[in-house]
């Protein structure tokens, strides 16, 4: 193996910082497609004609589709080891499939004969092509974290660059979204939905060429588990599967977390802030508020927890801290009245509920951003677990086999939230602003921010108890896969 600077001996390699920040934004690159989706029942209850339930059902069926198709491009990622690396192939690939389709979703389904089953069906054909090439990059920002670095005090660092990018991206798309709706007047305009493709597209393809230069210098076969080839089958997925414990204890943990996270809608934000507190425009004024002590947090958070207790503990202790948060935000907004949140004229008041909701807020996204975020290194931990388990590199498959549970879970989220709405008479169009508040209302958009967090990560602390990959058996696994390096170079 190579020899720099950044590799301590015993096999433990790393990489300058900059490349991991690099790194990180391939999965902020996808995550910007994640978040132009999720406004997708809002073109196809308003463009293509489908009923709410329908269109939740689409989110829903497309996302079991998506999770269907990763095994099969995990083993495709670990086959592949070519002049341009194992990983690099996919970031590309994945990128462009992502630009054309979703150009080819919000420019031309709507442009179509008014036929909603002929729009419908155009739609789905598209879509499933489009979650193809979503996975195809997604699945490299998992199967990439076991060559870019397996130092331990490392590869928690790639979480603070993460989770820092996801919570700006977070805010940023919020207050985007909320300046397109003041432009438009409405979430039902051809005009957002073009001018949200052209900047999503842009930015995505930038952070993708970014995160291909980081990751170049170790995208070698030398980086690649033990430094040989293994011969690896499809049967090795269900051995993995089914003798791995590590991964199917973040599989349980990861995929309730999403599944949480996914149900927060912008239907749901929508009925928090545009209803329940009776002015939409405090969404953004109050993320942007919270952005950067959220981020702070987070930071200090993941980058003294992780390094210094493992990953496991830090896991742990985010998710304990965030079930207490999020408990008090449902107090908060169910029993203190949120539209004193408000000045007569729209502006924002500073009283009891707005700076509880802002101390509780920056609370919960920091320690919530341990849970949601350190998964992905995570991973890597698990991959290899499994090179010391079973002697196979197939860290292709350990990503897809965490992404197709964990997604064929997350995709009730949309359905969830559509059935939710549909119950109590929501059944042609999503709640929009304007819409009269009624208890039923308020529980259900209280139950879907917040409710469904807490079930989330308490699944979080039940699976963390059968984790095995504490530090101390994290620095056992790389000396011994070391030693199996050493012996093959012998």
């Amino acid at each position: 193996m190579p020899n720099s600077k950044y590799d301590r001996g015993n096999g433990i390699h790393g990489v300058p910082t900059w490349r991991l920040a690099g790194f990180a934004m391939n999965n902020l690159a996808t995550n910007l497609y994640l978040f132009l989706m999720n406004m997708v029942a809002y073109y196809l209850t308003g463009f293509v004609g489908v009923a709410v339930v329908t269109a939740s059902s689409f989110a829903m069926m497309m996302r079991v589709w998506d999770g269907v198709t990763d095994p099969f491009i995990g083993y495709a990622v670990d086959k592949t080891n070519g002049k341009f690396g194992k990983n690099r192939p996919f970031m590309i690939a994945g990128n462009l499939i992502l630009l054309v389709t979703s150009f080819i979703l919000f420019h031309v389904t709507h442009r179509l004969p008014e036929n909603t089953t002929l729009r419908f069906g155009f739609f789905i054909v598209v879509a499933a092509i489009y979650y193809v090439g979503y996975t195809f990059q997604c699945v490299v920002t998992k199967s990439a974290q076991t060559c870019v670095t397996n130092d331990p005090k490392q590869r928690p660092i790639f979480t603070v660059f993460d989770a820092s990018y996801n919570v700006i991206l977070f805010i940023g798309f919020q207050m985007y979204t909320a300046k397109l709706v003041a432009k438009y007047g409405t979430f039902y305009d051809a005009g957002l939905f073009h001018e949200m493709w052209l900047t999503v597209a842009c930015l995505s393809a930038i952070l993708t060429l970014i995160a291909v230069i980081s990751i170049a210098p170790k995208d070698r076969s030398e980086y690649f588990g033990t430094g040989k080839a293994v011969r690896v089958g499809l049967k090795d997925y269900w051995d993995t599967l089914k003798h791995n414990r590590a991964i199917q204890m973040l599989v349980v943990s990861a995929s309730t977390d999403k599944l949480a996270g996914q149900a927060k809608t912008g239907a749901v934000v929508t009925v928090m802030f545009g209803i329940v507190a009776a002015n939409y425009s405090l969404s953004a004024s109050l993320q942007g508020m919270t952005a950067i002590p959220t981020l702070v947090l987070s930071i200090v958070c993941i980058g003294v927890l992780a390094t210094k207790l493992g990953q496991r503990k830090a896991m742990l202790i985010g998710s304990w801290g965030s079930i207490i948060a999020t408990a008090l935000l449902i107090l908060l907004w169910t029993f203190g009245d949120a539209t004193s949140m408000s000045n007569a004229d729209g502006s924002l008041r500073f009283g009891f509920f707005t700076i509880a909701y802002l101390v509780l807020s920056i609370l919960n996204g920091g320690l919530q951003g341990i849970a949601s975020n350190i998964v992905i290194p995570m991973t890597a931990d698990c991959a290899d677990y499994e090179v010391y388990r079973s002697g196979k590199y197939v860290p292709g498959m350990m990503g897809t086999l965490f992404s197709f549970v964990d997604k064929v879970i997350s995709s009730l989220a949309p359905m969830i939230a559509g059935l939710m709405f549909a119950a109590i008479g929501y059944k042609e169009l999503l709640p929009n602003i304007g819409d009269p508040l009624t208890p039923q209302l308020k529980f259900v958009g209280i139950f879907l921010m917040y409710g469904i967090v807490i079930i989330g990560l308490l699944c979080n602390v039940v699976a963390l108890k059968f984790y095995p990959l504490t530090k101390e058996k994290m620095a056992e696994i790389q000396e011994e896969i070391a030693a199996i390096k050493a012996k093959a170079e012998a």
